[in-house]
């Protein structure tokens, strides 16, 4: 299979700062060998230097988008199957833009389901998935080339367990397909009912059970361990159109061992040869 590995190394802002240093980490940890060793023609692409001198958070979150939506629909031009490093979740918008995908499954210890209005610290990447729904952040993701809103009709939360208020109370109103790992065949076949035809795929690391694997400074008790969130894709991918996938929030001061990057290998070689095979 013909990949693109696009990397994002941003962090709230900051070029290589935080979970910024995770795509980096990843392919120096031999992820395109990996890929390589399972038969896959890699291309990795680096955004580079995006936003403004100050770093801002809003208006560098959303240059990062733009800047990945152009390499995503560049890999779609080419042949190739997007897969995006990233170090915020947000990143996901420009994916889905450039993939022109019509679903999402979204695996997460968080919801990323706040807004301006609701949420508690201001924290833009809390605000990832409201954004890729429409919920939020409008004219902003507007300006994403090729972004459409998601409907929530058509996303998938998997062990989603950190959840402020204000998500609890919004998830409440809104058709979004909840799950854990082993009920992610069944959220696929209501994403199926509903005409999913072009689905992306966001993996948070920190959907991890801590205990098992930390990828970042936030532990929540509970999630899958990797082997159960890797069963977990393959099923979706049995299933599901899968058309591009992005890995999330790995800071690597967190990982001293090493452990995340031979773990996230050993996931994509899986899961690319349940597509191949679907």
């Amino acid at each position: 299979m013909k990949l693109s590995i696009i990397l994002a190394p941003y962090d709230s802002g900051h070029f290589h700062g935080g979970c910024g240093q995770g795509p980096d980490a990843l392919i120096s940890g031999g992820l395109v060998e990996a890929m390589t060793l399972a038969g896959h023609d890699i291309a990795v692409k680096d955004i580079g230097k995006v936003g403004d001198a100050q770093e801002r958070e809003i208006a560098t979150g959303f240059a990062v988008c733009n800047a990945v939506a152009a390499e995503v629909q560049a890999a779609r031009d080419n042949g190739r199957v997007p897969i995006v490093l990233a170090g915020n979740c947000l990143t996901s918008a420009g994916a889905v833009a450039g993939e022109d995908a019509d679903a999402i499954v979204w695996a997460d210890q968080h919801g990323d389901l706040n807004t301006p209005e609701t949420s508690i610290y201001g924290f833009l990447d809390g605000m990832a998935l409201a954004t890729v729904l429409g919920l939020c952040w409008r004219p902003m993701a507007s300006a994403i080339p090729g972004f459409h809103a998601i409907d929530p009709s058509c996303c998938v939360l998997v062990d989603a367990r950190d959840l402020d208020p204000a998500e609890t109370e919004l998830l409440a109103t809104l058709p979004v397909i909840r799950t854990e790992c082993p009920g992610v065949a069944k959220a696929a076949e209501r994403l199926i009912a509903a005409g999913a035809k072009r689905t992306h795929l966001h993996l948070d690391l920190d959907v991890h059970d801590p205990e098992e694997l930390q990828a970042n400074r936030y532990a929540h008790p509970g999630g899958p361990a990797p082997a159960e969130l890797r069963q977990a894709v393959c099923d979706l991918a049995r299933l599901l159109p899968v058309v591009g996938i992005t890995i999330s929030a790995y800071d690597p001061a967190f990982d001293a061992r090493g452990d995340v990057p031979p773990l996230v290998g050993q996931l994509l070689t899986d899961l690319l040869a349940t597509v191949e095979r679907s």
